[in-house]
């Protein structure tokens, strides 16, 4: 193999790809790059087992070839190169040197029937969809994914297509996030992605809103964006019934700044730390929210003013789950639910049910 090619464009496809390295993996072959030269395109993939990301660029290709090469080295080697193109040459030994401007490198590599092939898709249903649309779906759900393993299905995103919707949802026990948005097919799907494929796709969306085409099948699934293809396993297990975990009434409600109370939240948690099982108490009652924190290091008294209808309600929460849920709103204005101090409250729109996220409160003496 004997290709020539421009030193950035190479960066760019490796950093796009490297989201997809294998680490500490039995297999040495996934800890690198597969290198593929075709009729004029260099391709590069990677792939963990769980996810495969590859994309390809232009080069000049003199030799034909593929190889794998160490993803760590191979990479902190293209960065430090002085030229504008690199040359990559690789003889019969696997032996690949790397040239460009007065540099060279010579580091060994691995022959490509090493590396896993990627899995392909028979019976897939495909659809498009906007990619910053998908992009703020992601970004308002992975926060409530569960970070461990106990119920695999919820280290996932839930997507649902039915009627016209999109739907997704995260949930982890202690909170649960729902993203709905419309779409112009009708569609009948469910299945769940990986949050740790989706945050990956989102980094590789581009800036400008243009559609992604996502085939599903039964055990995985494609997304194509621009000239990048990843692949990954989807989840299996029976997720949360989403539609019956909402309660479906409420004693008080509350409209209010997000960011102001946001603010408000944030400085009273500042005397929490994770060593300690310390919560932020509210109190929603005549127009004002009063957030206050006792630990071993002080307390801590805060108010803002809001819109409060209904009951008067003394709360106690994690500070994290609650101030995760509002960062993750771009509204100005949030409505704020509840129906006592032991049950969930429900974060929604001012207007409209594009999200809601539940956050289960706890006991407080």
């Amino acid at each position: 193999m004997k290709i020539l090619c421009k030193r950035k464009t190479l960066i760019e496809a490796i950093s796009k790809v490297q989201g997809a390295v294998g680490s500490n993996s039995t297999l040495p072959s996934l800890e690198g790059i597969l290198f593929s030269a075709k009729k004029g395109y260099l391709t590069l993939t990677c792939y963990n087992m769980e996810m495969g990301i590859t994309t390809a660029i232009e080069a000049n290709v003199e030799q034909e070839g593929e190889i794998i090469l160490s993803a760590r080295y191979f990479s902190e080697i293209i960065k430090k190169m002085p030229g504008d193109d690199v040359l990559i040459d690789v003889d019969a030994n696997l032996m690949c040197t790397l040239k460009s401007g007065y540099s060279k490198f010579s580091i060994v590599g691995m022959a490509a029937n090493e590396f896993p092939e990627l899995p392909a898709l028979s019976d897939g249903i495909s659809f498009q969809f906007h990619s910053q649309l998908f992009a703020n779906m992601v970004r308002m759900t992975r926060f409530a994914v569960a970070k461990t393993d106990e119920k695999p299905m919820y280290t996932g995103i839930l997507c649902q297509l039915e009627k016209g919707k999109i739907t997704m949802v995260a949930v982890d026990g202690y909170r649960l996030a729902i993203r709905k948005e419309n779409i112009t097919n009708d569609l009948e799907l469910k299945f769940i992605v990986p949050e740790k494929t989706l945050s990956e796709i989102v980094k590789l969306l581009p800036e400008k809103d243009e559609p992604i085409q996502i085939s599903v099948g039964k055990r995985h699934i494609i997304f194509e964006i621009g000239h990048i293809l990843v692949v990954s396993r989807l989840l299996e297990g029976e997720f949360i019934d989403y539609k019956t975990a909402v309660p479906p009434n409420h004693t008080t409600s509350v409209l209010v700044s997000n960011k102001t109370l946001l603010e408000s939240i944030d400085r009273v948690a500042l005397l929490i730390n994770d060593r300690a099982k310390v919560f932020v108490k509210c109190i929603f009652d005549q127009d004002e929210i009063k957030a206050s924190c006792e630990s071993a290091i002080g307390n801590a008294d805060d108010r803002i003013q809001a819109e409060i209808e209904g009951d008067r309600i003394e709360i106690g929460f994690n500070s994290r789950y609650l101030l995760d849920a509002l960062r993750a709103v771009e509204d100005d204005m949030v409505k704020i639910e509840m129906s006592g101090s032991l049950s969930p409250i429900k974060i929604l729109p001012a207007e409209g049910n594009d999200f809601l996220f539940l956050v289960l409160p706890v006991r407080i003496k």
